[in-house]
C-alpha cells in the first residue's frame, strides 16, 4: 500500500485517540489531519488539526482531502442532551462529512457503528446507527467499511455509566468462563482493525466487520 493521508472525525473520544495514537505511529500514515472542536493537547509531526464547526461546513469542506475518512464521532443520549441533539452529532454530522469526503473523491470510508445498527429498529439507537450506514453505503466511497463493535472498553470512566458498568459485567463473567461470545472489545484492539481493513486491498465496495471479526 502507498503512504497514505488519514482524516479523522470523533477523534477526542475514546476509539478516535486510540486510532489517532496508531496512525501516527504507522509507517504506511504520512498525515493524520484531525476534525475537531479544540486544539488537541498533544502533537506530533504527522498530526494537522483543523479546528472547525460542525454546522458550518461550507467554511472547511476543502479540507476534506486525503485518501481514507475514519468517522469515530458519536454522543450518548444524555450527553447529548437529548434525542435531537444525539441525532444530529451521531447521523447529520458524520453523514454530510462522509457525503463531502466522496464528493472530494476520497477513496476509502470507515465508520464506527454498533451491534444491531438497522434501519427497521424499533429502538432509537440501532435505528439511527442503521439509517446512516444505509445512507453511507449510497456515497461514491471504492471502498466502505462499516463496523459494528459490541461492548466497548473504553478503558476510562467517561461518563458512559451503564457502558461501563456492562464492561465490569462482562469481563467477571469471562473470567469465569461464560458468554466469551460477548466479550467487551478495547477500543486499541477496534482501532488495530480499522486500520488493518484499509490495507487489506478489499474486493467489495461495502465490508462489515462484527466482534468477532475485530477480534
Amino acid at each position: 500500500m502507498e503512504k497514505y493521508t488519514a482524516l479523522v472525525i470523533g477523534a477526542s473520544g475514546a476509539t478516535g485517540k486510540a486510532l489517532v495514537q496508531q496512525l501516527l505511529i504507522d509507517d504506511d500514515c504520512k498525515l493524520v489531519r484531525v476534525f475537531v472542536r479544540n486544539t488537541p493537547p498533544y502533537q506530533h509531526e504527522k498530526l494537522e488539526s483543523v479546528i472547525i464547526d460542525f454546522d458550518k461546513i461550507e467554511n472547511w469542506h476543502h479540507q476534506i482531502k486525503g485518501d481514507v475518512l475514519f468517522s469515530a464521532l458519536g454522543t450518548t443520549l444524555k450527553q447529548a442532551g437529548g434525542k435531537e441533539a444525539q441525532y444530529k452529532i451521531d447521523f447529520t454530522y458524520q453523514y454530510n462529512f462522509a457525503k463531502m469526503a466522496a464528493a472530494n473523491q476520497v477513496a476509502q470510508y470507515v465508520l464506527v457503528s454498533s451491534v444491531g445498527a438497522s434501519e427497521n429498529a424499533i429502538m432509537f439507537y440501532p435505528k439511527m446507527k442503521g439509517a446512516l450506514e444505509e445512507a453511507v453505503k449510497e456515497l461514491s466511497f471504492k471502498n466502505i467499511h462499516i463496523f459494528q463493535p459490541g461492548i466497548l472498553d473504553r478503558g476510562v470512566d467517561d461518563g458512559r455509566f451503564f457502558e461501563n458498568l456492562a464492561v465490569k459485567v462482562f469481563k467477571g463473567l469471562n473470567a469465569i468462563g461464560l458468554l466469551k461470545s460477548q466479550k467487551p472489545i478495547p477500543v486499541k484492539t477496534l482501532a488495530k482493525a480499522m486500520i488493518t481493513c484499509i490495507k487489506a486491498n478489499p474486493t467489495k465496495a461495502i465490508n462489515y466487520y462484527k466482534a468477532s471479526d475485530i477480534f
